[in-house]
C-alpha cells in the first residue's frame, strides 16, 4: 500500500516520532541502520533556451558529459570486484548500450539544435519521451526496462550539473554499535551499488520498482533486504534517521523504539545464526524425512549465473531466461554462433547438470526496434510463443543454437506462454525443422533433447490433458500464473497487495498441473518465486512437488525446510487445504505447516 504523505513527529524537544511505510519485499532479511538519502538529479534542473551563437557550445557540453559517462561506466567494469554477483557486469553493460543508442546520444543533440534548449533540458524532454513508450508496456518485466533509461540519465545530468554524491563512511554509534547505510532513494541503479558495496551499505528503500527491477535482482544476488514500490519514503524519511527494513514484510520502520529497536537486533543476530548453519547444507542430498528426494534447481539469466549454482549445491539449471542475451543491442538480433557461445557456456560450466533453457520471452511490446508499433495491451497480445512463431527465422535461429549446445551436455528446451494445441504442435515441428536444419550440415547436437512446457496462462492449466500427451515435462510460471488468473499488475504497488499466491483459484491450478504430470509419468517443475518461499515449501511438497527452481541464494534455505519436513504428516493437511476456499482459513493452514 502507498505510504502516508505527512511525516508524524513529537512536538519540539521531545525524540522524533517513530513511523512505519509499506511495499513490496523484494529480498529477506533485517538490515538496521541510518538512512542515507538520494536526491534524483532531475529534481534540480534548470530550463532556458540558450542562445543561436551558444547551441554549438551547448552540444559540446552534452556530448563531453555523455563521454563522461562512458568512462565512468567502463572504470567500474574495470574495477568490479571478482566476488561482484554476475548481475552488475551484465547490467553495466546494459546501461553502456542504452547510453549509445542514437536515442540517447543524439536525440537531445538535435533538441539543443532545433528548440536551443539547455542540455539538462534536452535530455530530461528526450527521456520524457522515452519513458512515456515503456508506460505502455503491459508486461511487468519489460516495463521495468524505462529504469534502465532513467538511470542513465541521472548519471549524466549529475556530470552536467557536477552534483554527482559521495557516500559518508559510517561512524560509530551509541553503546559501541556501528551504524551502517541504508539508502534511500527514488530509485537506484545497479552501477550505483558498486560504490555502496565498498562502505556500510547494508539495504535499500526505492519509491519506485517492483519484483523484476534490477534494483530487486541485484539485492537478490547480493542477499541485501531490500523494499521497492514505497511511493514517498524518499520524501518521509530524512538524513540520518534510524530505519529498520523488514525485508520479509515488506516494511520499514522509522526512528523505531529502543524496545523494537532491540528486538530486530535480536532476530538479525538469529537470522546470521541460521545462515552460517546452511552452509553446512551445500553438500547434503535434499531428502525429505521420510526418504523422498527432491530436485533443486537454480533460475539464471547470463552464463556467469552458473558458478553461484554451482556454490550453492543446485543439481542443475531450471530456467536460463534467454531474453537476457537479447537486451540492450540496440535492436540486433544475436546471431546463432552467439547464442550457441552463450548456451555451451552455461551448459559446461554446469557440468553434466541439466541446463533448461526457455525459448525467448519477449514481444513486440519489446523495443528491439524502436519502429516497431507497441501493442493497446502487449501482456495479452504478440509476445513469447507467440512473436516467435510469428518470426520463425529468429526462432530457428535460437533452437539451432540451443540444439547445438546440447552436445555438449545434457540440456531442455522450455517453450513459454502455451496455451493451444496448435501452438504445442508449431513449436515441436520448429524443433524438428532445426534438428533437419543441423543434420543437413553435419553439425552434432543430441536427438533426444527433451521439450517442455511453461504453465503460465490459467487456459494452459486447465487444458492439461494436451500437453501432457505431446511434451516431455512441465515446468509453473508462477508468478505470470498468478498475475493472469487474478489479473493483477503485481509491479503495480497501489494493487500490489491483491497479488497473492495463495489464493484458491492459483493453488488449484498448481495442485492440478502436478497431478496431471504425476498420472502422465512427467516432471514437473516450479520456476517462479514460489519455488524459492520457505513459507510454501511445505504446501508444495504436500501438493506433490519434487523439483523446484530459483535463485541460488534461495536454494540452502529451501532445502534446510525439505531435510525437515515429514510428507506423511505434510499431505493430509495440505489435502485439507487444498479443499478450502476462504482464504483467512487457507492462510492460517499454511503456516500451521510450518510447524509440523
Amino acid at each position: 500500500m502507498p505510504a502516508e504523505r505527512s511525516r508524524p513527529r513529537f512536538p519540539a524537544g521531545q525524540p522524533m516520532a517513530s513511523f512505519t511505510l509499506h511495499g513490496i519485499p523484494v529480498s529477506r532479511g533485517i538490515a538496521i541502520g541510518r538512512a542515507h538519502l538520494l536526491a534524483p538529479a532531475a529534481l534540480d534542473v534548470k530550463h532556458y533556451l540558450v542562445a543561436e551563437e551558444q547551441v554549438e557550445a551547448e552540444v559540446a557540453r552534452l556530448q563531453q558529459a555523455l563521454a563522461a559517462v562512458h568512462k565512468e561506466l567502463q572504470t567500474l567494469w574495470n574495477e568490479l570486484p571478482k566476488d561482484a554477483p554476475t548481475e552488475l557486469g551484465a547490467f553495466i553493460d546494459v546501461h553502456a548500450l542504452i547510453l549509445s543508442d542514437p536515442m540517447i546520444s543524439e536525440a537531445p543533440l538535435d533538441i539543443i539544435r532545433t528548440r536551443h534548449y539547455n542540455a539538462e533540458w534536452a535530455l530530461l524532454t528526450q527521456i520524457d519521451e522515452l519513458s512515456a513508450q515503456f508506460d505502455e508496456i503491459e508486461d511487468a518485466y519489460l516495463r521495468e526496462r524505462k529504469a534502465d533509461i532513467q538511470q542513465v540519465a541521472e548519471r549524466v545530468l549529475k556530470v552536467l550539473m557536477g552534483t554527482e554524491q559521495m557516500l559518508p563512511k559510517a561512524d560509530g554509534g551509541e553503546d559501541g554499535f556501528q551504524p551502517q547505510m541504508i539508502i534511500v532513494a527514488h530509485d537506484i541503479s545497479p552501477a550505483d551499488m558498486l560504490q555502496f558495496r565498498d562502505r556500510s551499505f547494508i539495504g535499500f528503500v526505492t519509491d519506485v520498482g517492483g519484483q523484476n527491477s534490477h534494483t530487486a535482482i541485484v539485492a537478490r544476488s547480493l542477499d541485501i533486504p531490500a523494499v521497492v514500490g514505497m511511493s514517498g519514503a524518499s520524501t518521509l524519511v530524512e538524513q540520518d534517521d534510524w530505519l529498520i527494513i523488514d525485508g520479509d514484510a515488506g516494511v520499514v520502520i522509522a526512528n523505531p523504539s529502543p524496545l523494537v529497536l532491540e528486538q530486530y537486533r535480536e532476530r538479525q543476530l538469529a537470522a546470521a545464526r541460521v545462515r552460517k548453519k546452511l552452509q553446512k547444507l551445500k553438500k547434503t542430498p535434499a531428502i525429505t524425512k521420510d526418504g523422498t528426494e527432491i530436485t533443486l534447481l537454480a533460475n539464471i539469466e547470463l552464463p556467469d549465473d552458473c558458478p553461484a549454482a554451482m556454490e550453492a549445491g543446485a543439481n542443475g539449471v531450471g530456467l536460463f531466461r534467454s531474453e537476457f542475451l537479447f537486451m540492450g543491442r540496440n535492436s540486433k538480433i544475436p546471431s546463432e554462433d552467439e547464442q550457441f557461445e552463450q548456451y555451451k557456456k552455461a551448459v559446461v560450466a554446469m557440468k553434466g547438470r541439466p541446463v533448461t533453457i526457455r525459448t525467448l520471452d519477449i514481444g513486440a511490446d519489446k523495443p528491439l526496434d524502436q519502429s516497431e508499433q507497441t501493442a493497446l495491451n502487449p501482456a495479452l497480445g504478440l509476445r513469447a510463443i507467440r512473436y516467435c512463431l510469428a518470426e520463425p527465422q529468429i526462432f530457428l535461429t535460437q533452437l539451432r543454437a540451443i540444439l547445438r549446445a546440447s552436445a555438449f551436455g545434457k540440456v531442455r528446451i522450455l517453450i513459454p506462454m502455451l496455451a493451444h494445441a496448435f501452438e504445442i504442435d508449431q513449436s515441436l515441428a520448429m524443433v524438428a525443422q532445426a534438428k533437419a536444419e543441423l543434420r543437413e550440415k553435419n553439425i552434432k547436437f543430441d536427438d533426444d533433447v527433451d521439450v517442455g512446457a511453461m504453465i503460465e496462462i490459467p487456459a494452459a492449466a486447465l487444458a492439461l490433458p494436451m500437453f501432457v500427451k505431446r511434451m516431455d515435462f512441465l515446468s509453473i510460471g508462477t508468478n505470470d500464473l498468478i498475475q493472469y488468473t487474478l489479473a493483477i499488475d503485481r509491479v503495480d504497488y497501489e494493487v500490489a497487495h491483491l497479488y497473492n499466491p495463495l489464493h484458491p483459484a492459483v493453488l488449484q491450478l498448481i495442485s492440478m498441473t502436478i497431478a496431471a504430470g504425476h498420472k502422465a509419468g512427467i516432471d514437473v517443475a516450479v520456476c517462479g518465486e514460489m519455488a524459492g518461499d520457505v513459507k510454501l515449501t511445505r504446501l508444495l511438497l504436500g501438493m506433490g512437488l519434487r523439483e523446484f527452481s530459483m535463485h541460488p541464494a534461495q536454494l540452502l534455505s529451501v532445502k534446510q525446510e525439505i531435510l525437515n519436513s515429514d510428507l506423511a504428516r505434510i499431505m493430509p493437511q495440505t489435502r485439507k487445504i487444498m479443499r478450502s476456499m476462504e482464504p483467512n482459513v487457507i492462510a492460517d493452514a499454511v503456516e500451521q505447516l510450518q510447524l509440523m
